[in-house]
C-alpha cells in the first residue's frame, strides 16, 4: 500500500498529528482565499455593445472588433463566420476594462458576416451571442447552429447535486456528529461516503464546466484544455474552497477529540463559502447582502439536511444516545430555521426582481416546485417536532416508529429538493433577462442614395427612445430637413405608428415618445426630407424582444 492512499476505514480511524497539522492548513487555506474570491464574484454579464453594431453596413473591411459587457469577461471562443459559409476563429483578443477588442483577419470581402462569442463571466457561467453586419453589401447570412449537448447537461447536473450531497449529507453530518453527537459506527460509513460523492461530483464538474463553456462533446473530457477552462472559472473557486472542506469533513469523523470538532466547524464554514463564491444567487446585487445571504441559506441547509443520516442511524439502530439526541436537535433547529427561511426570501426576492417571473420564468418555475418539495419537508419536520419528540422521549414504540419512517421521507425530500436545485444551473434568474431585455435593439436601412442606423433603447415592447444616424450612399453626413418614422406590424395587425423625429444637435435625430406594444418583427420606413423638392424613402425592418 502506497503512502499517498489510504482506505476509508483506515482514514476514520486515524487521529494522529499528521491530520491535527492538515486542519490548521485547511482552514487557514480557506480564509486566506476567501476574500480574493469574493472579491472577483459580480453580477450576471449582459452585452452593452459590439462594433460593428448589430445589422450595421459598413463601407470598408474594420480592422477589428469590439464587444462590450456590462463586467469584465474572459474570452473563451470567437468566430467570424462568413458569407460563403466558412469560418475564423479570433484569438488575437485584448481585454480593457469590459471591453473585448478583437482583430479582425486579412481579406474580408463583401457580403454579410456573423460574429460569435462565447465568454465567461465572472458569476463563472458561459454566455453566448452573435452579431451579424454586412461590408459593402449584404447577403444571406450564414447559419448558425446552437444545440443543446444533453449529455453535458445531464452530466452537470449529476455532479452538481452529488456536490450538494456531499457538502450538506456529508458535512452537514459531520459537523452534526461532532457537536451534537449520536456518531454511531454504522453512521459513519454512510457520511464518509456522502463526502467521497461530494469528491467525486467536484472534481468532475470542474471538466464538465470546461466543456459547457467550450461547447465541446462530453467524449472530449480527457483533454486538459478543459478541465484548466473550468478551474479557471469562478466555479473553479468553489471546487477550490469545496474539496478542502470535504476533506476537513472526512478527517472529523475520526475519533472524537477537540481537534476534530474544529474541523467539522471548519468544513462547515467552507460549505457556505464555497457556495457563496459563485453561481447566480452570489454575484447577484448587492454583493455585500447576498454573498452573506447564500452563506448563512447554505450553512443552514447543512446543518438541517446535516442532522436527519444520524438521527435516522441512531434510531434504526436503537441507540442509547438517539433520544438525548433527538431533544437537544429539537430545541436548537428553530434557531437555524428562521435564518434559512430569510434567507432564502431574500435571495429569491433578489433573483426574481417581479412576482410574475415566478410563473412566467424558468427560473421561477424552478423556484416554484422548490417551494412545494419545502413545504412537504417543513410539514414533515413540524409533526416531527410537535407530535412525535415528546411521545418518543416517553418511550413511545409506535412515534419511534413513526419518527423512524418520518426521517426517511424527510431524507427523500432533501435529496429531491437538491436535485430541482441543481436545475437552477442552466436557468439564468430574471434578473439577468431583464438586463439583457434593456439591451438595445439595432437596425440597418439603406438604399441607392441614403442610409440609415437605427437604435431602440430598450429593444424590448413597451416605452422606446429612438435613436437614428441618417448618411448618404457613401457613408457621408447627409443634411436633412426634416425625418418622419414609422412603425408598421402587419402580424400584430398595428398599421402605422408615425412620428417625426427631432435633431438635438449632435448629429443624431431622436424619437422619444414612441411606444410599440409588442414584440416582434416590424416594419421600419424612414422619410428624409432633403430639401422641399427632394424626399428620401428608406424601408427596412427590426426584431424586438418581448
Amino acid at each position: 500500500m502506497s503512502r499517498g492512499v489510504l482506505p476509508v476505514p483506515l482514514l476514520l480511524k486515524l487521529n494522529s498529528g499528521r491530520w491535527r497539522i492538515f486542519a490548521l492548513s485547511t482552514l487557514l487555506c480557506l480564509l486566506a482565499i476567501w476574500p480574493a474570491l469574493v472579491g472577483q464574484a459580480s453580477a450576471h454579464a449582459s452585452l452593452v455593445s459590439v462594433d460593428p453594431a448589430d445589422g450595421a453596413m459598413v463601407e470598408t473591411a474594420p480592422p477589428g472588433f469590439s464587444l462590450t459587457f456590462s463586467e469584465p469577461t474572459s474570452p473563451l471562443v470567437i468566430k467570424l463566420l462568413r458569407p460563403d459559409g466558412g469560418s475564423d476563429v479570433l484569438s488575437d483578443i485584448t481585454l480593457q476594462g469590459s471591453t473585448l477588442r478583437i482583430a479582425a483577419p486579412d481579406n474580408l470581402g463583401n457580403g454579410t458576416y456573423v460574429l460569435n462569442w462565447r465568454i465567461v463571466a465572472q458569476d463563472g457561467h458561459p454566455v453566448g451571442g452573435s452579431s451579424i453586419f454586412s461590408i459593402g453589401a449584404p447577403s444571406t447570412p450564414p447559419q448558425i447552429a446552437d444545440e443543446i449537448d444533453w449529455p453535458v447537461r445531464m452530466a452537470i447536473w449529476a455532479s452538481k447535486v452529488a456536490l450538494y450531497i456531499g457538502l450538506f449529507f456529508g458535512i452537514g453530518g459531520a459537523f452534526f456528529v461532532r457537536w451534537f453527537g449520536s456518531g454511531s459506527p454504522q453512521l459513519r460509513p454512510v457520511l464518509a461516503g456522502s463526502i467521497l460523492a461530494g469528491l467525486a461530483g467536484a472534481f468532475l464538474s470542474v471538466g464538465l464546466q470546461g466543456l459547457d463553456a467550450l461547447g465541446a462533446p462530453i467524449s472530449s473530457l480527457g483533454a486538459g484544455l478543459f478541465w484548466q477552462t473550468g478551474l479557471g472559472t469562478s466555479f473553479g473557486n468553489t471546487v477550490l474552497i469545496a474539496v478542502p472542506a470535504l476533506l476537513a469533513g472526512l478527517c472529523a469523523l475520526s475519533s472524537g477529540s477537540l481537534w476534530n470538532r474544529f474541523l467539522a466547524m471548519a468544513a462547515m464554514i467552507g460549505v457556505g463559502l464555497a457556495l457563496g463564491s459563485s453561481g447566480h444567487a452570489s454575484a447577484a446585487s448587492p454583493q455585500w447582502l447576498t454573498a452573506p445571504a447564500v452563506f448563512v441559506h447554505a450553512v443552514c441547509i447543512a446543518f438541517w439536511a446535516g442532522a436527519l443520516l444520524p438521527l435516522r442511524v441512531a434510531f434504526a439502530s436503537a441507540s442509547p444516545a438517539a433520544v438525548s439526541t433527538l431533544q437537544r436537535f429539537s430545541r436548537i433547529i428553530p434557531y437555524a430555521l428562521v435564518p434559512l427561511l430569510a434567507s432564502g426570501l431574500f435571495l429569491a426576492v433578489i433573483q426574481l426582481g417581479r412576482v410574475d417571473a415566478l410563473w412566467a420564468t424558468a427560473y421561477g418555475n424552478v423556484l416554484l416546485a422548490k417551494l412545494a418539495l419545502l413545504g412537504f419537508l417543513s410539514g414533515a419536520a413540524a409533526y416531527n417536532r410537535y407530535r412525535l419528540t415528546n411521545k418518543v422521549t416517553q418511550g413511545n414504540l409506535t412515534a419511534t416508529a413513526s419518527l423512524r419512517k418520518s426521517l426517511r421521507c424527510e431524507i427523500v425530500l432533501v435529496v429531491a429538493i437538491l436535485a430541482v436545485a441543481a436545475v437552477w444551473r442552466f436557468t439564468p434568474p430574471p434578473r439577468a433577462l431583464d438586463e439583457a431585455a434593456a439591451m438595445p435593439a439595432y437596425a440597418h436601412v439603406h438604399s441607392a442614395e441614403a442610409m440609415a442606423d437605427i437604435t431602440l433603447t430598450p429593444g424590448r415592447a413597451g416605452p422606446i427612445d429612438a435613436s437614428i444616424v441618417i448618411m448618404t450612399a457613401d457613408f457621408g453626413p447627409l443634411d436633412a430637413k426634416e425625418l418622419q418614422v414609422r412603425f408598421m406590424n402587419e402580424a400584430a395587425g398595428i398599421d402605422a405608428i408615425t412620428r417625426s423625429a427631432v435633431k438635438p444637435g449632435d448629429g443624431t435625430w431622436r424619437v422619444d415618445d414612441l411606444t410599440l406594444p409588442v414584440g416582434g418583427h416590424w416594419s421600419i420606413r424612414l422619410d428624409i426630407l432633403v430639401s422641399d423638392f427632394e424626399l428620401l424613402k428608406l424601408d427596412g425592418a427590426i426584431d424586438l424582444r418581448k
